[in-house]
């Protein structure tokens, strides 16, 4: 998914947090081919990171048959974790990788050094449902080879009546088998009766609830809203009944430029990324898909952008 909204002047400060707190979403547009927006929790004006988990967008329910029509456009220094609820969306990229996604499958992109992809829901389901993650690669790995994978089959453990599958790294003896550069986990909760579930102490987390009527920790949280959690903790309560995402991780020190679908480290390394998708070099050849065309990169800011982070 690209960074449609382009809206960087959330990520112009630092950020301080060391308590428990309602990220409330923004509203962005997904593309400007369709009128569906997205709920958009990370990054927050409170909250840049969760553990590596950089960008975090709900979307839908939506009976709109055109809900998703990203056309080409670029990633680089980044993974984008694709998860659905109801629909189905066809990944192709310039890799040559053509995937297809459908609920409670994970399709996971690493950008690498560039990559270049487009997404497109497909016709013939009532409802249009799910996230869309992105996750910061390490400095040590932000340049490897970009590479895609696809998971159909992935673990998943009962707690009573509770259910949870695992898309990324471990809980519970459950690990994804998705490849993943920093302590992290990705789950998907089906929560029936309330749950104590142990938790890693040197993790924070965030909650994001997809329906129902869920309590974090006793606060009722909205549906489209992420709570997050500072590290510190060895259980999360969870109570109510309805869907969530789990999402966690060490806390990520080091700082990034965020720039619309490019991570980076300076603001030299952005310019360098952005040109190099205009020229189509790199990662970023050309592919065939059903929508045609490609997203064109938005004009520069008129500052320096700065690598920034949590201060914590």
């Amino acid at each position: 998914m690209s960074n449609w909204g382009n809206d960087q002047e959330q990520l112009l400060a630092e950020v301080s947090t060391s308590r428990a707190i309602t990220l409330e979403p923004r509203k962005v547009k997904l593309t400007n081919r369709t009128g569906v927006e997205v709920s958009r929790s990370l990054p927050h004006r409170e909250l840049r990171t969760i553990g590596a988990w950089c960008f975090v967008d709900y979307f839908g329910p939506t009976a709109e048959q055109d809900a998703m029509s990203v056309a080409a456009h670029p990633h680089t220094g980044l993974q984008t974790a694709s998860w659905l609820f109801a629909g189905e969306v066809e990944h192709r990229d310039s890799l040559g990788s053509i995937q297809v996604i459908r609920p409670g499958e994970l399709n996971l992109m690493t950008a690498g050094s560039g990559i270049a992809h487009s997404e497109l829901s497909l016709n013939g389901s009532d409802s249009f449902h799910g996230v869309q993650l992105w996750i910061a690669l390490p400095d040590n790995q932000r340049k490897q080879a970009p590479h895609f994978e696809h998971h159909s089959e992935l673990p998943h453990v009962g707690i009573e009546s509770n259910e949870i599958k695992v898309f990324a790294g471990e809980l519970l003896g459950a690990k994804s088998p998705a490849a993943i550069y920093s302590q992290l986990l990705g789950a998907q909760i089906e929560l029936v009766e309330s749950l104590t579930l142990p938790i890693e102490p040197e993790f924070e987390y965030g909650v994001l609830v997809v329906s129902g009527e869920i309590e974090v920790e006793h606060i009722k949280v909205p549906i489209g809203s992420l709570r997050y959690l500072p590290a510190g903790k060895n259980e999360l309560q969870l109570n109510g009944n309805g869907r969530l995402i789990l999402l966690g991780g060490k806390p990520f020190t080091e700082k990034l430029v965020m720039w619309w679908n490019f991570i980076g480290r300076t603001h030299d390394e952005i310019v360098e990324m952005r040109n190099e998708w205009i020229n189509r070099n790199n990662g970023f050849s050309e592919f065939q898909d059903r929508i045609g065309g490609f997203i064109p990169a938005p004009e520069l800011p008129n500052l320096r952008l700065t690598a920034r982070g949590n201060t914590k």
